[in-house]
Formats: structure tokens, C-alpha cells, sequence
């Protein structure tokens, strides 16, 4: 009878109740419990349901989540991390211009210091903006210690994912040298740790079949996935269709490299025959709206490739593109981006770009999570429905989509680790972290001597 007594008392207890809230399960029917309460146990979420049927249960801690959404954590699927010490830069130029003129010679000079500040700040910034996890694709020094301090930095302020271990022409190596540099990062950090590296080949439209093919073949010995960018600017495609006689996504297809494993941002210009190989392999697509919006890049065929099968997440893409690391934002863009596009307010809409920030993120980078069930993990995100932009306050899943912003985040939640609360971060020093974030900023653009600000924009 003691036992049964003890069982019980341990079946009715947790770790962290978090009551009270609308509860925004992001299922395939985006169920709300409201006022609902969720369940913490270790790294997993217990119990997800109605405050009154969970009365039950004892907690060491109990959050008070009235007035608040309690909604699975946000996925970035795609980033460049150490752009963050660049905030900005080139705003208004032409991508093809931007890439070669001001990014890469960036990317090419930053120390590992600077490397290092760049990458604990925007982890913050994401932390702070209620996103738990990310696959940053990073080439700014992929010598091994350079790639470990990345992944230590992202780890460092509590957040879990993949760091991309950049490859390609524009490195200064061989390329065998680059994939025995990758198998090394790899083997520091392999698959199942919080923060795994990954092959991350630049772009497809820019590197040789075979070197890809060999990123690809070295991901799948060691059981992670490989990043790499495709079909993201206007002439993309022809420039491969001149130089290999086919068009990329085509040419993934019959090399064997579309798959769940592998995780490809952009994908703007595919033709019929690539959207309908991307999703019947069930391909990784990374959309990043604002970046599209702000280099000028074009529309993503999202409606076309959710039906077709794609994994879709939303990606940051880093905050030279976006300026802020703020999902929010993405998530708000998403919609609007779409509904230009096709001139019809019913084409996307809030739920769908929600579940590409949670369900569809978390998908993306094959994590248990993204959704708020028993079992899965639980990274979990608190957002205030409170204040004169929630006043009347919408329905719940529009509130979050539309009306929030990150400064609204209350918690995020990682594994069951309270990683950010009561306004800053809890594993770091978030002051320290932005002096030397912004000291290392400043010597590096005075180094090299580039202007933050390059074009104003038209005026009449």
C-alpha cells in the first residue's frame, strides 16, 4: 500500500506547472486549453489540458500564466549567427553586390573573439524572443576551435540545434581539407548533442557536384544533417542550368541528396518539377521572410510546397538581413509576403505561419518538441496577452501571430530550463555580454572600414 501511495504521489508531481493561460497546443488541430495548464518533468512536458482537470497535480514550482499564451518554443531555421556584428550592414544594396563586397570580407577578417561575441548576442536576442532552438549555417573561421566556440556560445545561453560548418569556394582550404575539418567539428559535438555541428556546403548554385556530393556522403556516415542555400536569387537556376544542364533541385534529386536530412534555405525559384521532388522527399526548406523582403529576393512558392510535402520552418537568417531576431516579426511577414504576392487575404494566415515558428521548425531540424504534448520535450515559450496592442485582446492564436511582439515574451523554457524570465537571460550576463558584443562590433568595422550604413533609400 506504501508503494501504491508513493507511485501516485510521484504520477501527481512535477518539476514546473505553468497555469492558468491559453494553452496553444500547435497539434494538427492547434487545440487551446484555456485556461490550461502544462506539466514539466525533467526535460519533458507530463500533462497538457484544462487548469480544472489538472488540479491534481503538485509542483516545486508553480507559474501563474493568466493573461498569457503558453505556446511551444520558436525554431529558427536558418541563420548566419556572427552576422550580428554587422547589424545592418549593407542595407540596401543588391544581394549580388552585398555578398561579395561586404559580407564575405567580413566573414574572412573576424577573430574568434569577435566571432564568439557576435554569436552569444544573437542567442540572446533569440532566447530573449522566445526561440529555443536554431541551425545557424556558419563560415566566418571554420577552423575547429572557431566552429566549438559557435556551438559552445549558442549552448552557453541555453539554447539547443545545429551549427553549420561552412564549406565551399569561398573558403581558404582545399576541399578535402574542408571535409576532414567538418568530420573533426563533428566528431567534437556528433548527433544527439544539444548543439550538433553539421556539413554546410554554401550554395548549391556555387559549388562543384562532387564536393557537395562528398558534404552529403560525410553528413549521412555520422548520422546529422547538412545545411546549404539553393535557388535564392533571380538568376540562380539559369546560371546552373548554363553550367551543368539541369536546374538545381533536379540535379539533387538524381545525385540522392533530397531527403529529410537535408536542410536547404531559401528555394525561392523552383519550377513545377522542383517543388514537386521537394516535397515528395519531404525536403527541409528554410523560408525567412523579412530577408526576402529585404534584399528585394522574391516570393517563396509556400502554398505550393506545404502541399507538396515540404518541411517548412521559418529562419532568422541573421541580423544583417533582418536587422532584429525577433520571430515575431518573421512570422507576421510570412502572411503578408504571401498575401501580396497573390493579391488574395486568404492565402496563409496566422495559424499556418505559427506552426511553421513551432511545429514546423522543430520538424525542420528533427527535434521532439514544436508541439505541447506528453512526451515531447519541453520548450515552451510564455508570451504576455497584456497591454494597449492586446487591448481588445484577439482570439489566441492571432494574438500571437499578429498582435505580439518579442519584447512581450515573459519565459522561454529549454529541456525544462528556464532560460530567460523576468526580463533577462538566466545563464549569462546579458550586460556583459552587450559591452563586448558592441567593442568587438565597433574595432572590426573600423578595422576593415566598412560603412554600417550604405544606402539611405529613394527620397522624393
Amino acid at each position: 500500500m506504501d508503494e501504491d501511495r508513493d507511485s501516485t504521489a510521484e504520477s501527481r508531481s512535477c518539476d514546473l506547472l505553468l497555469t492558468g493561460g491559453a494553452v496553444i497546443t500547435m497539434d494538427t488541430g492547434a487545440q487551446i486549453f484555456e485556461p490550461g495548464t502544462v506539466a514539466i518533468k525533467g526535460d519533458r512536458i507530463t500533462a497538457v489540458g484544462l487548469e480544472s482537470d489538472l488540479k491534481h497535480l503538485s509542483a516545486k514550482r508553480v507559474v501563474d500564466c493568466s493573461a498569457r499564451a503558453v505556446i511551444p518554443s520558436f525554431v529558427s531555421a536558418h541563420d548566419h549567427l556572427f552576422q550580428n556584428a554587422a547589424r545592418g550592414l549593407g542595407e540596401g544594396v543588391d544581394f549580388r553586390v552585398w555578398l561579395p563586397e561586404f559580407m564575405m570580407p567580413l566573414a574572412a577578417s573576424m577573430t574568434r573573439d569577435e566571432v564568439r561575441a557576435a554569436v552569444t548576442m544573437a542567442a540572446v536576442e533569440q532566447a530573449r524572443s522566445g526561440t529555443s532552438a536554431v541551425l545557424d549555417h556558419h563560415y566566418a573561421g571554420t577552423d575547429l576551435e572557431t566552429t566549438i566556440a559557435v556551438a559552445d556560445a549558442v549552448e552557453s545561453v541555453g539554447l539547443r540545434g545545429a551549427i553549420g560548418h561552412g564549406m565551399g569556394r569561398e573558403q581558404p582550404y582545399p576541399e578535402e581539407e574542408q571535409l576532414v575539418r567538418a568530420a573533426e567539428a563533428i566528431d567534437a559535438r556528433p548527433a544527439g548533442s544539444k548543439v550538433e555541428i553539421w556539413p554546410a556546403p554554401g550554395d548549391i548554385i556555387y559549388n562543384d557536384q562532387d564536393f557537395v556530393i562528398s558534404a552529403v556522403e560525410l553528413a549521412r556516415s555520422k548520422n546529422v544533417g547538412w545545411h546549404t542555400h539553393c535557388s535564392q536569387y533571380k538568376t540562380d537556376a539559369d546560371v546552373y542550368l548554363a553550367e551543368h544542364g539541369t536546374r538545381p533541385v533536379i540535379w539533387l534529386e538524381k545525385a540522392g541528396l533530397l531527403g529529410p536530412d537535408a536542410h536547404i534555405a531559401h528555394m525561392i525559384f523552383l519550377d513545377d518539377e522542383e517543388v514537386a521532388l521537394a516535397g515528395e522527399r519531404k525536403t527541409g526548406i528554410a523560408y525567412c521572410p523579412v530577408s526576402h523582403g529585404i534584399f528585394g529576393l522574391g516570393t517563396m512558392r509556400l502554398t505550393d510546397l506545404v502541399e507538396a510535402g515540404a518541411s517548412i520552418g521559418l529562419g532568422y537568417d541573421g541580423a544583417v538581413a533582418g536587422f532584429r531576431n525577433d520571430m515575431f516579426e518573421q512570422i507576421k511577414l510570412a502572411v503578408i509576403i504571401q498575401r501580396l504576392q497573390s493579391m488574395d487575404p486568404t492565402e496563409s494566415g496566422p495559424q499556418q505561419a505559427l506552426t511553421l515558428a513551432t511545429r514546423g521548425g522543430a520538424e525542420f531540424l528533427g527535434l521532439e518538441a514544436g508541439v505541447l504534448s506528453p512526451g515531447l520535450l519541453a520548450d515552451i515559450t510564455v508570451v504576455s496577452l497584456d497591454g494597449p496592442h492586446m487591448t481588445p485582446r484577439p482570439a489566441p492564436i492571432p494574438a500571437v501571430a499578429f498582435a505580439a511582439r518579442s519584447t512581450d515574451v515573459e519565459m522561454t523554457i529549454v529541456g525544462g530550463e528556464v532560460i530567460f524570465e523576468q526580463g533577462s537571460c538566466t545563464k549569462v550576463d546579458e550586460q556583459s555580454v552587450m559591452e563586448e558584443a558592441q567593442g568587438r562590433a565597433t574595432d572590426l568595422i573600423k578595422r576593415l572600414d566598412l560603412p554600417i550604413e550604405i544606402n539611405p533609400g529613394r527620397s522624393r
